[in-house]
């Protein structure tokens, strides 16, 4: 193992070459940022997904950028016109994608090494670790571990699923003090409250929950853990501040038939506060995604509820979640995964959950639940896996109805600007 700067490890990226990196919280910033002080790329290609900060690597001439995941700065990046591609595949599959493509470089995040010299994944298991082993035992790869000492150290399942790398198995070790991306937890607003207010009735005392990312999952987190309700279960995608805050409340038993006693998770995102809780947390296990996300898994949990948001809902009620007009917005996850693996008992109930409305650039109150979706709105989850669509005016319920009462149930939740013509719609279906 050699140990170097970012630069160091930046100069050993060649010209022409292929990179790989984890989602998110698993990115490398330090050795990006070091690979953007280069311009002398000639073909650069690097596959990753939701980047947390800027980085001018993927300005520079000769890089190409293939994400499975956008964010905010995905989304610039295009429209800066830079070289940036999405990859449509729901996240248990970037693993598949990943072996795929074989880079000959990859590079992670790590908490420092113990005395053991094992290195903690951190803040995301996901798709990565038996790619990242592949790479690290063949000589003609090359594998790069940036440690940081803001980095919790965090726990797998071992003996199968140990969540850590050895400094025997890694080519290259750098170390950084970049402070860690936070996932800020803002107080959730009044159209938050009244959204978690309709999703708590659907929460029963000792369900299994999975909670996606933003304001109104953490709102019903949080209306969680103040209430009187407890005996849960957490199986999630996402690791979110919010579900801390449910088993500091003490409201998290985990009785839930697999991977009982502790919570599951394939990354974590969200305060400081949050990554000083995980440090050492036996309370939550980070498991790769292709365990966590199976829909064979999650459908053994007792009681599953999950929760997850959507961009726009047609009367059909087919879910639209990663694209805006034809635009990719974000990705594809594991909403299809946790919509779909719901419902195998009449405990069990899946929740997509958003404002029934939204505001244009131009300040124009738009509709999310539509009529139809057009041509340029592209499906996520498909109408048959949809169970409960519930805005602040109400629950839409759509399982086990007729295509006629769902449609007529999603307008009634729509925002009274918008009920009649869609009612109207319904009645022609």
């Amino acid at each position: 193992m050699q140990r170097t700067s970012p630069p160091g490890a930046a100069a050993l990226v060649r010209l022409r070459d292929t990179l790989a990196l984890p989602l998110g919280p698993g990115i490398p910033g330090a050795f990006l940022h070091a690979l953007g002080e280069r311009d002398d790329f000639a073909a650069l290609t690097v596959s990753c997904g939701l980047l947390l900060d800027w980085f001018e690597l993927f300005t520079r001439p000769g890089v190409r950028l293939l994400s499975g995941f956008y964010g905010p700065i995905e989304r610039a990046l295009r429209d800066g016109g830079h070289d940036v591609h999405f990859v449509p595949a729901d996240f248990r599959r970037f693993m598949t994608v990943l072996e795929a493509f074989a880079p000959r470089v990859m590079a992670t995040t790590a908490a420092p090494p113990d005395a053991g010299g094992w290195l903690s994944l951190s803040l995301h298991a996901g798709a990565t670790l038996p790619e990242l082993r592949r790479c690290g035992r063949d000589r003609e790869r090359l594998l790069i571990v940036e440690t940081n000492p803001a980095l919790p150290r965090t726990l797998g399942l071992p003996p199968e699923h140990s969540h850590r790398l050895h400094v025997d198995e890694i080519d290259v070790l750098i170390e950084s003090d970049r402070p860690l991306f936070e996932l800020p937890d803002p107080p959730p607003t009044d159209l938050d409250r009244a959204i978690a207010a309709h999703a708590l009735a659907y929460v029963a005392e000792g369900s299994t929950l999975q909670t996606g990312i933003g304001t109104i999952p953490s709102a019903i987190a949080s209306l969680l853990a103040a209430g009187p309700g407890g005996d849960y279960g957490v199986h999630s995608e996402m690791f979110t501040t919010g579900l801390m805050h449910l088993h500091r409340a003490g409201k998290v038993s985990n009785r839930k038939g697999v991977f009982d006693g502790v919570s599951v998770c394939t990354f974590a995102l969200g305060t400081r506060e949050l990554h000083e809780w995980l440090d050492g947390q036996e309370a939550v296990r980070f498991l790769p995604v292709g365990v966590v996300n199976a829909p064979e898994v999650i459908a053994r949990n007792r009681q599953m509820i999950s929760v997850n948001g959507a961009l726009a809902v047609d009367l059909a009620g087919q879910v639209a979640a990663d694209t805006v007009a034809g635009r990719q917005h974000s990705g594809v996850g594991g909403h299809e995964d946790f919509v779909g693996a719901t419902g195998n008992s009449l405990a069990e109930r899946s929740l997509v959950c958003l404002p029934s409305t939204t505001t244009t650039k131009d300040g124009r109150r738009i509709s999310r639940l539509v009529a139809g979706f057009g041509a340029d709105m592209l499906v996520t989850t498909p109408r048959h896996q949809v169970d409960v669509v519930i805005t602040e005016f109400g629950a839409a319920e759509l399982f086990g109805r007729t295509v006629d009462e769902r449609a007529e149930a999603l307008a009634a939740v729509a925002h009274p600007d918008f009920r009649d013509e869609l009612h109207a719609a319904a009645r022609f279906r």
